[in-house]
C-alpha cells in the first residue's frame, strides 16, 4: 500500500536501492606539455590516453596530431584516427575530431581554468598500430598583473602608460580598491582605465550563513558599474558543502541616476569553471565544454532571476556588459546594476505552507493540502484525546487516583503534541517538539502499564512499586530508542504476565473462574479487549499518510474507551484502607477523621478528654 506508515520493529516488505559507483583510474598517464611533441602509439583495442593541464586565464586551447604513420606503412602515412578532447563525464561531452592524412587538430575556445583535461586518440584501422606525435598549445588573451591597482596610483600615470594598466581578470591577486560607484569621481577614474583593460574585475566576499546557505557580496557595495567597452567580471567560489542547495542570481538594473534607452540592455552570463568574456546579442552564453546561463535587463525588464538547483562545486563567473543595437550606446556609456548571488537550502524559505508544497520555490500546489484539510486534521488529532475524560472520571470515582493522573498526563501531552506535529500552517507548539513527542510516547505506554497492573488486583504496596519501577524503565528505554518496538511490547507483556498470574492464583485458590461474574466478562472485559485489539490493528496495519488523521484519531478513541471497560470496579475495603483511610467519601465531599492505631480505635470523650481503648 502506497504511503503506509509502518511501525518500527514489525516485519514488512522492504525494497532496497543500492547504487554502485566504480571508478577506474588510469595510472602513469603521459602529460602533454605546452609546445612539446610527445610520441605515442594507438591500437584498435588500446587507445592512447593523455592528460594536459589548463592554467588560469587561458582563452583558447588546441591539441594537434602530426607525423601519423601506420605500423606496416601500407597507407603511406594516411592514418585514420579519432581525437577526443575532454571527458565524457562533462556536461556537453568531449570535442571529437576525425583525423585523416598525417595529422589533425582540435581546439577549444574558453577552456575550463585551473583544470586537467583528458586527451584520447583512437585508431580506426583494424589490426594496425598507428604511431603519431601529439602536442598542445594554449593562449592567454587577457591576464592580470601580479599586483593590481592601488589606491595611491597616480591618475596621470594611468592615463599615460597603457602598459601599466594591464588587463584585470578574476583572481585573488587582482584587487582594485577604488570604489566604482555612481559618484563623478569614480566615473572619471573608471573611464581612462577601461580604455586599455580587457575586463573590469570586482572582488567579492562570501559569508557562510549555515550548512547550505552562502551569500556573496561585492567589496565595493551592492551596486556594480557596467560599461559598453569592456565586460565587468565577478567571481564566486562555491564550497563543496553548498552544492546541495540552490544557486540564486537576482540581477536588478539601477535606474536611479541613469536612464537606459529602449535600445540598450545589460547582458549577463553566469558560467562555471571559466568566464565568457565576449558578450553581445548574438554571442551565446556558452564555454567550450560547459553551458552557461544568460540573462539580460533593460528599461522594460529591470529585474531577472536565475535559480540553479544542485550547482557544481567550482568557481562560478558572472560577466556583465552594456550592449546596444548600434555600435554606439549614445550618452549612456556607464550604468549600475545590483547582482545578488547566494546559495539557499530552500527558495524564499519555502513559502507559507512549508513541506506541503512542491517545487524548488514551493510554488507547486498540485499535491498540497488545503487549509481546511489541515485544520480538520489538527482538530481531529487533538480533540480526539478528549475521549480520555470519561476514563479519568471513572478512575477517580473508583478511587484509582494514580491511574487517573497518568491518563490526564497522556491526554494533555498527546493533544499538544499532535497540535505541533502538523506539516502545514495549522500548528501550535507550547514547547519544543522533541519534548512534546517524548512526553506523548511516555504517557501512552505508562497508561497501558498502569491499567493492566490495576486489573491484576495486587496489593497497593506492590502495585505502586511496580508503577514507579516500570515507569523508570520505560523512560530509560525510550531515551535509547524512542520508536522501538519493545518500548510498547515489553511493558505490555510484563503487565499481562503479572495479571494472568494473579488471576490464576485467585482462580485456583477459590476453585472458581476469576473474575467470577459472567457479567464482568460479557459487558466489560470482552468489549474492552475488542476495543484494544481493533485499536492496535489500526495503529499497526491500517495507518497511511493519506488517512493518518482519521485512523490515529480513532486509535485515541478506542484506547480511551477500552480503559473505561477494563478498569476494575472499586474495591469494597477502599473506604477503610489505602487512599481512603481516615476519609469518608461521598459526592457531597464530606469527611471525618478517625485515627487508627494498631487496629484499635482511640475514642475521645468530649467532656473529660480522656482516652479509652475499645
Amino acid at each position: 500500500m502506497m504511503g503506509r506508515i509502518e511501525q518500527k520493529g514489525f516485519p514488512s516488505c522492504s525494497y532496497f536501492f543500492q547504487p554502485q559507483l566504480s571508478i577506474r583510474r588510469a595510472v602513469d598517464t603521459p602529460t602533454l606539455q605546452q609546445g612539446t611533441f610527445l610520441q605515442q602509439t594507438a591500437a584498435p583495442d588500446q587507445p592512447a590516453r593523455l592528460k594536459l593541464y589548463v592554467p588560469e586565464f587561458a582563452s583558447s586551447l588546441s591539441v594537434s596530431v602530426a607525423n601519423c604513420l601506420s605500423g606496416d606503412g601500407v597507407d603511406g602515412g594516411n592514418c585514420s584516427l579519432v581525437l577526443r578532447l575532454g571527458s565524457v563525464s562533462l556536461q556537453h561531452g568531449p570535442v571529437t575530431v576525425n583525423c585523416s592524412g598525417t595529422g589533425c587538430s582540435a581546439s577549444l575556445s574558453n577552456p575550463p581554468w585551473d583544470a586537467w583535461l583528458r586527451v584520447v586518440v583512437e585508431s580506426n584501422q583494424d589490426n594496425r598500430t598507428v604511431t603519431f606525435s601529439v602536442v598542445s598549445n594554449y593562449t592567454v588573451g587577457c591576464k592580470p598583473k601580479s599586483v593590481g591597482l592601488r589606491a595611491d596610483d597616480d591618475l596621470n600615470k594611468l592615463r599615460g602608460n597603457s602598459s601599466y594598466i594591464n588587463s584585470t581578470l578574476a583572481g585573488n591577486s587582482t584587487v582594485v580598491t577604488d570604489t566604482v560607484a555612481s559618484s563623478k569621481e569614480s566615473v572619471s577614474l573608471l573611464t581612462p582605465l577601461l580604455a586599455s583593460a580587457c575586463v573590469w574585475s570586482i572582488p567579492v566576499l562570501h559569508e557562510e550563513v549555515d550548512v547550505l546557505s552562502v551569500r556573496f557580496t561585492p567589496v565595493n557595495g551592492p551596486n556594480v558599474s557596467v560599461t559598453d567597452t569592456n565586460p565587468t567580471l565577478l567571481t564566486y567560489p562555491l564550497p563543496t558543502q553548498a552544492t546541495g542547495g540552490t544557486l540564486n542570481l537576482q540581477l536588478t538594473l539601477n535606474t536611479t541616476n541613469i536612464t537606459l534607452g529602449n535600445s540598450s540592455s545589460v547582458v549577463a552570463c553566469l558560467s562555471p569553471w571559466v568566464p565568457v568574456l565576449e558578450l553581445n546579442h548574438s554571442q551565446p552564453c556558452r564555454t567550450a565544454l560547459f553551458g552557461g546561463y544568460g540573462v539580460h535587463v533593460n528599461a522594460s525588464v529591470p529585474k531577472t532571476v536565475i535559480r540553479l538547483p544542485f550547482p557544481h562545486s567550482t568557481t562560478w563567473y558572472l560577466t556583465l556588459q552594456l550592449t546596444c543595437n548600434g555600435s554606439d550606446c549614445g550618452n549612456t556609456s556607464l550604468v549600475s546594476v545590483v547582482p545578488e548571488v547566494f546559495v539557499s537550502a530552500c527558495v524564499e524559505d519555502c513559502g507559507t505552507y512549508g513541506e506541503c508544497w512542491n517545487g524548488w520555490g514551493c510554488t507547486d500546489d498540485s499535491t498540497a493540502q488545503s487549509y481546511r484539510r489541515q485544520l480538520t486534521a489538527t482538530m481531529l488529532l487533538t480533540f480526539s484525546n478528549l475521549s480520555f475524560l470519561p476514563a479519568i472520571v471513572v478512575a477517580i470515582r473508583r478511587w484509582y487516583i494514580t491511574e487517573a493522573s497518568v491518563y490526564l498526563f497522556t491526554m494533555f501531552f498527546s493533544t499538544f503534541y499532535h497540535a505541533c506535529d502538523q506539516p502545514g500552517i495549522a500548528v501550535m507548539c507550547i514547547m519544543e517538539y522533541d519534548a512534546l513527542q517524548y512526553c506523548d510516547f511516555l504517557g501512552s505506554i505508562c497508561s497501558i502499564w498502569v491499567t493492566i497492573l490495576c486489573m491484576a488486583r495486587i496489593r497497593d504496596t506492590f502495585k505502586y512499586t511496580l508503577f514507579m519501577f516500570g515507569t523508570l524503565l520505560i523512560a530509560m528505554s525510550m531515551q535509547l530508542d524512542r520508536k522501538g518496538l519493545w518500548n510498547l511490547l515489553g511493558p505490555v507483556l510484563c503487565a499481562i504476565l503479572i495479571m494472568v498470574t494473579t488471576w490464576v492464583y485467585r482462580g485456583v485458590r477459590r476453585r472458581h473462574c476469576y473474575p467470577p461474574s459472567w457479567k464482568r466478562w460479557v459487558f466489560y472485559l470482552i468489549p474492552g479487549a475488542l476495543c484494544a485489539l481493533i485499536g492496535v490493528c489500526l495503529y499497526i496495519f491500517a495507518e497511511t499518510e493519506g488517512n493518518y488523521y482519521y485512523t490515529h484519531s480513532l486509535w485515541h478513541i478506542l484506547v480511551a474507551t477500552c480503559v473505561v471497560f477494563l478498569l476494575p470496579p472499586k474495591e469494597k475495603e477502599r473506604e477503610t484502607e489505602g487512599w481512603s483511610r481516615g476519609w469518608s467519601w461521598s459526592w457531597n465531599w464530606s469527611w471525618s477523621w478517625r485515627p487508627r492505631v494498631c487496629g484499635y480505635t482511640l475514642c475521645q470523650s468530649s467532656k473529660d478528654e480522656l482516652y479509652t481503648v475499645t
